[in-house]
């Protein structure tokens, strides 16, 4: 068996000259120095343990274009009686194409002549059969590239009540719409409002939870839905979830029946760009008093 082990590591030696006069520019190949020396030493002593495998890469220009890819060569100490580990890499390749191009090389390969020697064959045939598989990969990434841009869109939604007092409902909405990343506001008093902007699921899925199990006296005045290919948050209106709380015309008995100050909520809009939604709300025409 040492007889056979070192007549194979002389051929592997033998091949590797063979591929530095034929590739003899800078970085074409590229030895594991220490596996190259380790067998030169095993064949001077023929003595001790088996030296590491022999390891090496080829630099292969591909097309007009000399695209690199790299042949990684891992050679058994019996090989050319066996078939060497081969595998082809290259940057401008995608992982399926990748794979794709390595079955073939390794099916070639496997069909040729145990005990011939293959790194040059493997070579030329990397060199003459990369160039699909990399213009594949082209597209591909072209293909990503166009389809990068996600379009989202922006859901506000405005809803009306006839009241909110409640400090266990009004904690409810603020922990709903913190957990939900939405912002916008909700004004205390009577009637009582309440915005919430965000992703359109987040902001159905907080109308569903505060609307029951049983508030009646409350509806979903208006939605508006903005689209953008960037991010929603450029579009929000408000900067997090606040909690208004305007001065009040008068106290109605033991529930503190506020109204709220409908001049000061409107001016309020007005500031976030929603004057328009005054009307919508209240059905009546908002107007600033005179100052």
């Amino acid at each position: 068996m040492d007889v056979t082990v070192k007549e194979c590591l002389e051929l592997q030696l033998l091949e590797v000259e063979m591929l530095l006069s034929m590739f003899p520019q800078k970085g074409e190949i590229n030895l594991v120095e220490d596996a190259l020396s380790g067998v030169q030493h095993y064949l001077r002593s023929a003595e001790g343990a088996l030296p590491p495998q022999l390891k090496y890469s080829v630099a292969i220009d591909v097309g007009e274009a000399k695209v690199k890819v790299d042949l990684q060569v891992l050679l058994p100490h019996t090989y050319p009686h066996v078939a060497p580990q081969l595998f082809a890499r290259s940057n401008a390749l995608h992982r399926q194409q990748q794979l794709q191009l390595n079955t073939r090389l390794a099916s070639h390969i496997s069909s040729l002549d145990s005990g011939e020697l293959r790194i040059y064959e493997a070579v030329q045939w990397v060199k003459d059969n990369s160039l699909p598989y990399l213009e594949n990969g082209k597209i591909s990434s072209e293909s990503a590239s166009k389809e990068v841009i996600v379009k989202e869109t922006l859901h506000r939604m405005w809803i009306y009540s006839h009241h909110i007092y409640r400090q266990e409902l009004r904690k409810k909405i603020f922990d709903c719409a913190k957990k939900l990343n939405l912002t916008g506001f909700c004004l205390t008093g009577k009637p009582g409002v309440i915005c919430v902007e965000g992703l359109q699921e987040n902001c159905e899925e907080f109308w569903r939870i505060i609307r029951y199990p049983n508030w009646k006296h409350i509806s979903c005045k208006h939605v508006e839905n903005i689209e953008t290919e960037g991010s929603i948050d450029n579009l929000r209106l408000f900067r997090a979830f606040e909690d208004l709380q305007f001065q009040a015309h008068g106290d109605y008995g033991l529930r503190n029946d506020y109204h709220m100050d409908l001049g000061k909520f409107l001016e309020f809009l007005k500031q976030h760009q929603s004057g328009h939604i005054f009307q919508i709300l209240l059905g009546v025409e908002g107007k600033l008093s005179d100052k």
